[in-house]
Protein backbone atom coordinates (compact mmCIF):
# COMPACT_ATOMS: atom_id res chain seq x y z
CA UNK A 1 0.00 0.00 0.00
CA UNK A 2 2.86 2.36 0.72
CA UNK A 3 3.43 2.66 -3.18
CA UNK A 4 -0.29 3.24 -4.58
CA UNK A 5 -0.40 7.17 -3.24
CA UNK A 6 -4.13 8.68 -2.76
CA UNK A 7 -5.34 5.10 -3.35
CA UNK A 8 -4.14 3.74 -0.19
CA UNK A 9 -5.33 6.63 2.28
CA UNK A 10 -8.62 4.86 2.92
CA UNK A 11 -6.45 1.93 4.24
CA UNK A 12 -3.48 3.17 6.45
CA UNK A 13 -5.54 2.77 9.82
CA UNK A 14 -5.27 -1.28 8.69
CA UNK A 15 -1.60 -0.35 7.86
CA UNK A 16 -1.23 1.40 11.34
CA UNK A 17 -2.65 -1.68 12.83
CA UNK A 18 1.04 -3.77 11.50
CA UNK A 19 2.49 -1.42 13.91
CA UNK A 20 1.09 -4.04 16.43
CA UNK A 21 1.86 -6.85 14.44
CA UNK A 22 4.43 -9.91 16.07
CA UNK A 23 6.18 -9.81 12.76
CA UNK A 24 9.33 -7.11 13.21
CA UNK A 25 9.18 -7.44 9.19
CA UNK A 26 5.58 -6.74 9.27
CA UNK A 27 5.66 -3.71 11.72
CA UNK A 28 9.39 -2.51 9.73
CA UNK A 29 7.18 -1.83 6.28
CA UNK A 30 3.70 -0.19 8.17
CA UNK A 31 6.24 2.04 9.78
CA UNK A 32 7.70 2.57 5.88
CA UNK A 33 4.14 2.66 4.30
CA UNK A 34 3.02 5.46 6.69
CA UNK A 35 5.80 7.09 6.31
CA UNK A 36 5.58 7.66 2.37
CA UNK A 37 1.88 8.68 2.84
CA UNK A 38 2.85 12.25 4.33
CA UNK A 39 -0.28 14.39 5.49
CA UNK A 40 -2.65 11.40 5.08
CA UNK A 41 -0.91 9.06 7.70
CA UNK A 42 -0.44 11.93 10.30
CA UNK A 43 -3.40 10.74 12.22
CA UNK A 44 -0.73 7.15 12.93
CA UNK A 45 1.77 9.57 13.60
CA UNK A 46 1.89 8.77 17.17
CA UNK A 47 1.80 5.01 16.62
CA UNK A 48 5.05 4.93 14.55
CA UNK A 49 7.07 7.24 17.11
CA UNK A 50 5.90 4.14 19.56
CA UNK A 51 8.23 2.56 17.02
CA UNK A 52 11.06 3.88 18.44
CA UNK A 53 11.13 1.77 21.45
CA UNK A 54 10.39 -1.19 19.38
CA UNK A 55 12.29 -4.45 20.56
CA UNK A 56 14.01 -4.96 16.56
CA UNK A 57 16.59 -2.29 15.62
CA UNK A 58 15.21 -2.46 12.10
CA UNK A 59 11.78 -1.20 13.21
CA UNK A 60 13.20 1.75 14.84
CA UNK A 61 15.17 2.10 12.25
CA UNK A 62 11.97 2.47 10.19
CA UNK A 63 10.14 4.58 12.26
CA UNK A 64 12.69 7.31 12.51
CA UNK A 65 13.01 7.50 8.90
CA UNK A 66 9.29 7.54 8.34
CA UNK A 67 8.86 10.28 11.37
CA UNK A 68 11.72 12.05 9.14
CA UNK A 69 9.38 11.96 6.14
CA UNK A 70 6.73 14.36 7.56
CA UNK A 71 9.28 17.23 7.90
CA UNK A 72 7.74 20.82 7.97
CA UNK A 73 4.12 20.17 7.24
CA UNK A 74 3.94 18.01 10.90
CA UNK A 75 7.08 19.67 12.40
CA UNK A 76 5.63 20.40 15.45
CA UNK A 77 3.98 17.27 16.13
CA UNK A 78 6.72 15.14 15.07
CA UNK A 79 9.15 17.11 17.87
CA UNK A 80 6.89 16.78 20.39
CA UNK A 81 6.89 13.17 19.84
CA UNK A 82 10.38 12.48 19.41
CA UNK A 83 11.99 14.28 21.88
CA UNK A 84 11.01 12.07 24.67
CA UNK A 85 13.32 9.89 22.74
CA UNK A 86 16.08 11.86 23.43
CA UNK A 87 16.48 10.37 26.90
CA UNK A 88 15.36 6.79 25.80
CA UNK A 89 17.73 3.96 27.63
CA UNK A 90 18.12 2.38 24.07
CA UNK A 91 20.82 4.55 22.18
CA UNK A 92 18.69 3.59 18.79
CA UNK A 93 16.20 5.32 19.89
CA UNK A 94 17.96 8.36 21.08
CA UNK A 95 20.21 8.18 17.63
CA UNK A 96 17.09 7.71 15.81
CA UNK A 97 15.78 10.97 17.74
CA UNK A 98 18.34 13.02 16.82
CA UNK A 99 18.22 11.98 13.56
CA UNK A 100 14.56 13.06 12.82
CA UNK A 101 15.31 16.28 14.63
CA UNK A 102 18.30 17.37 12.30
CA UNK A 103 15.24 17.17 9.94
CA UNK A 104 13.14 19.49 11.49
CA UNK A 105 14.41 22.34 11.23
CA UNK A 106 13.11 25.64 13.10
CA UNK A 107 10.93 23.36 15.00
CA UNK A 108 13.64 21.58 16.45
CA UNK A 109 15.64 24.33 17.70
CA UNK A 110 14.51 24.63 21.06
CA UNK A 111 15.82 20.80 21.64
CA UNK A 112 19.67 21.80 20.12
CA UNK A 113 20.81 21.81 23.76
CA UNK A 114 19.60 18.56 24.64
CA UNK A 115 20.90 17.27 21.34
CA UNK A 116 24.18 18.57 22.03
CA UNK A 117 24.11 16.66 25.41
CA UNK A 118 24.49 13.39 23.58
CA UNK A 119 27.77 14.42 22.26
CA UNK A 120 28.90 13.07 25.21
CA UNK A 121 26.20 10.03 25.07
CA UNK A 122 28.61 6.67 26.04
CA UNK A 123 27.24 4.98 22.40
CA UNK A 124 29.37 5.77 19.57
CA UNK A 125 26.25 5.96 17.33
CA UNK A 126 24.44 8.14 19.45
CA UNK A 127 27.42 11.07 19.64
CA UNK A 128 27.81 10.93 15.70
CA UNK A 129 23.52 11.37 14.96
CA UNK A 130 23.62 14.18 17.59
CA UNK A 131 26.96 15.76 15.60
CA UNK A 132 24.94 15.38 12.89
CA UNK A 133 21.90 16.94 13.65
CA UNK A 134 23.14 19.78 15.29
CA UNK A 135 25.43 20.38 11.82
CA UNK A 136 22.49 20.28 10.28
CA UNK A 137 21.56 23.40 12.47
CA UNK A 138 24.76 25.03 11.92
CA UNK A 139 23.60 27.32 8.84
CA UNK A 140 20.45 28.89 10.12
CA UNK A 141 21.29 28.27 14.18
CA UNK A 142 24.85 28.91 13.94
CA UNK A 143 25.66 31.18 17.23
CA UNK A 144 23.29 28.59 18.86
CA UNK A 145 25.14 25.40 17.87
CA UNK A 146 28.14 27.18 18.87
CA UNK A 147 26.96 27.74 22.07
CA UNK A 148 25.69 24.26 23.33
CA UNK A 149 28.66 22.38 21.45
CA UNK A 150 30.90 24.80 23.19
CA UNK A 151 31.18 22.94 26.49
CA UNK A 152 31.64 19.92 25.20
CA UNK A 153 34.87 20.53 24.34
CA UNK A 154 36.11 19.90 27.75
CA UNK A 155 34.50 16.52 28.27
CA UNK A 156 36.33 13.50 29.90
CA UNK A 157 35.77 12.20 25.95
CA UNK A 158 37.93 12.56 23.30
CA UNK A 159 35.80 10.85 20.59
CA UNK A 160 33.31 13.90 21.96
CA UNK A 161 36.03 16.82 22.44
CA UNK A 162 37.01 15.53 18.28
CA UNK A 163 33.45 15.68 17.42
CA UNK A 164 33.05 19.49 19.34
CA UNK A 165 36.04 20.68 17.36
CA UNK A 166 34.80 19.11 14.07
CA UNK A 167 31.26 21.13 14.56
CA UNK A 168 32.62 24.17 15.94
CA UNK A 169 35.05 24.21 12.77
CA UNK A 170 32.20 24.31 10.14
CA UNK A 171 30.42 27.10 11.87
CA UNK A 172 33.17 29.49 10.66
CA UNK A 173 32.41 33.19 12.33
CA UNK A 174 29.93 31.46 14.28
CA UNK A 175 32.36 30.19 15.99
CA UNK A 176 35.19 32.54 16.57
CA UNK A 177 33.99 33.24 20.10
CA UNK A 178 35.45 29.52 20.83
CA UNK A 179 38.37 29.62 18.97
CA UNK A 180 40.67 30.04 22.21
CA UNK A 181 39.08 26.76 23.84
CA UNK A 182 39.59 24.71 20.39
CA UNK A 183 43.21 25.96 19.92
CA UNK A 184 43.93 24.98 23.86
CA UNK A 185 42.61 21.60 21.97
CA UNK A 186 46.03 21.47 19.70
CA UNK A 187 47.95 19.96 22.80
CA UNK A 188 45.64 17.20 23.31
CA UNK A 189 46.48 14.09 24.65
CA UNK A 190 44.29 12.39 21.89
CA UNK A 191 45.76 12.66 18.74
CA UNK A 192 42.48 12.53 16.82
CA UNK A 193 41.25 15.63 18.67
CA UNK A 194 44.57 17.53 17.69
Amino acid sequence: LGQHGEAAAPHLGAVAERLEDGDWGVRREACKALGRHGEAAAPYLGAVAERLADGDEDVRKAACEALGQHGEARAQTVVALVTPALTSSEAVARACACQVLGQLGEAAAPHLGAIAELLVDADSDVRRAACEALGKHSEARGQTVAAVVAPVLQSSEAASRSMACELLGNLGEAAVPHLEAVAGLLSDDEFYVR
